[in-house]
């Protein structure tokens, strides 16, 4: 038996339009955030380097979207990382959180301008302080997808990120990404990790603004 509708094309006729009250364990990502204790475990020439930064992140709600009968809520998020007391980009990141709650899937969308993109899935609960997400090259639902260079010199095969809501209103992140280097036997494990406080509380998406 199919896990899905028969009828995949007729949308919900009582669908909610807020947002921010149907976004399950997304809600405390929610709003503008700052994390100044960033750490970056990256591979260089010489090994392996941890270069600190300051992240500033924003999670904003969008309306709900249909697929047919399935119904997400989600956040449109856009991630700008500097080197301490630094100007110069050192990492900027754009995308969606989608949270499905007919199944319990979680989704996190991912573009970075390096021309690489990911999908990663997770399975949760609405009341879940802690979840996991997941991306593999070559997959087509969760898959990754990168340029010509980065295909050939650093590899993604795979990516996987944990988040906790913390007990303070803080959340916190740590990413593996299991990069295949050029000239090197083992996988290289490029972590990335921080810590969010809220600067600024979310806006209300379009539809519960109008």
């Amino acid at each position: 038996m199919s896990e899905f509708p028969e009828d995949i094309f007729t949308e919900p006729a009582d669908l909610d339009v807020d947002t921010l009250a149907n976004l399950g364990p997304l809600r405390a990502l929610a709003g503008v955030w700052e994390g100044i204790k960033g750490a970056d475990t990256k591979p260089v020439v010489e090994g392996t380097e941890t270069q600190v930064f300051v992240e500033h992140i924003e999670l904003q709600p969008i309306d709900p979207q249909t697929n047919g009968p399935q119904t997400l809520y989600g956040l449109r998020y856009h991630t700008h990382i500097v080197k301490p007391g630094e100007v110069e980009t050192y990492h900027d990141q754009i995308g969606y959180w989608l949270w499905e709650p007919a199944t319990g899937q979680i989704f996190q969308t991912l573009t970075i301008p390096r021309a690489q993109i990911a999908l990663a899935i997770g399975q949760t609960t609405a009341d879940a302080t802690k979840f996991e997400l997941t991306a593999k090259r070559g997959e087509t639902v969760n898959g990754i997808c990168s340029g010509p260079f980065l295909e050939h010199a650093f590899r993604t095969d795979s990516y996987t990120i944990r988040v906790t809501v913390n007990p303070d209103g803080t959340w916190s992140y740590y990413e593996d990404t299991v990069l295949i280097v050029k000239g090197r036997d083992a996988p290289f494990h490029h972590i990335d990790r921080n810590t969010l406080t809220k600067i600024a509380e979310p806006t209300p998406n379009p539809l519960m603004r109008g």
